[in-house]
């Protein structure tokens, strides 16, 4: 039987590692968890003496996106839209860290994993590493416009179509070349490398660094409309969704019927 998971904060000095702990299931996010990174994201927030945060999974894997469970107990498209802003609370609280942030990923960084390396400010990965969103392939819910636009922002329109509408996936050289993974690193060299690049940004100015992500954080935003409610209750609202959710816990292909 698969946990429900914990995600850990841990201090090595100047650093804060915040870890997702629930390998029986990749790391897929629970409700649980989402909440226990809104709160070490809060105290991470509000540490003086934290100048950088490390995010990664355990048992090689980062984030295989959110159990698929929870969407079981959606009864509307509302329970939908309150999701995705509940999720976006947590995102957001991510980004606006007045550190710099870093995502270590080993494995599946998949649906809202994908998004959770996306809201760091940098990215390591090892070669085993694959970043996607197969949503319109596997359960068929929808992004928030805030999520299209940062994988565009970070992906550009190309390769964000080839995620969402294909199904595909980026392996690391593919998440190098296009500028989203700052370096890919061989597992064996992962901790050095992590240790070094840590070193590194802790001793610049930290108010510059801040300032720096406050910027760009701002300029992201001025890319999308803050609203989506009609968009997301055409997913999350469709007899497709709850098809969905149950074809993929019954481990079957879904029979899409668009409506």
């Amino acid at each position: 039987m698969e946990s429900d998971g914990a995600v850990h904060l841990e201090r090595r000095g100047s650093v804060a590692y915040v870890t997702f702990d629930r390998p029986d299931a990749r790391n897929a996010m629970t409700m649980g968890m989402y909440a226990r990174l809104e709160d070490h994201l809060g105290e991470v927030a509000t540490a003086r003496d934290v100048r950088m945060a490390v995010l990664r999974g355990a048992g090689g894997s980062f984030v295989a996106g959110t159990d698929i469970r929870h969407f079981t107990r959606f009864e509307s498209a509302e329970d939908g839209i309150a999701y995705e802003r509940s999720m976006e609370r947590v995102i957001q609280s991510l980004e606006s860290l007045p550190v710099p942030t870093v995502a270590v990923v080993e494995g599946a960084a998949v649906g809202g994993g994908l998004i959770l390396a996306a809201a760091c400010d940098l990215r390591l990965c090892t070669p085993d590493a694959r970043f996607g969103m197969p949503i319109a392939r596997t359960v068929g819910h929808g992004l928030s416009v805030a999520n299209h636009a940062r994988l565009v922002a970070h992906l550009g329109p190309g390769r964000t179509n080839a995620l969402l509408l294909l199904g595909d996936f980026l392996d690391a050289g593919e998440a190098h070349s296009a500028g989203f993974i700052h370096r890919v690193i061989e597992a064996a060299e992962l901790e050095e490398a992590v240790d070094r690049l840590c070193r590194r940004v802790v001793s610049h100015a930290p108010l510059t660094l801040q300032v720096a992500k406050e910027a760009i954080r701002q300029v992201l935003r001025q890319a999308h409309p803050e609203e989506d409610e009609d968009l997301l209750r055409t997913v999350y609202g469709s007899a497709d969704f709850r098809r969905g959710v149950r074809s993929f816990l019954d481990k079957e292909d879904p029979r899409w019927e668009g409506r």
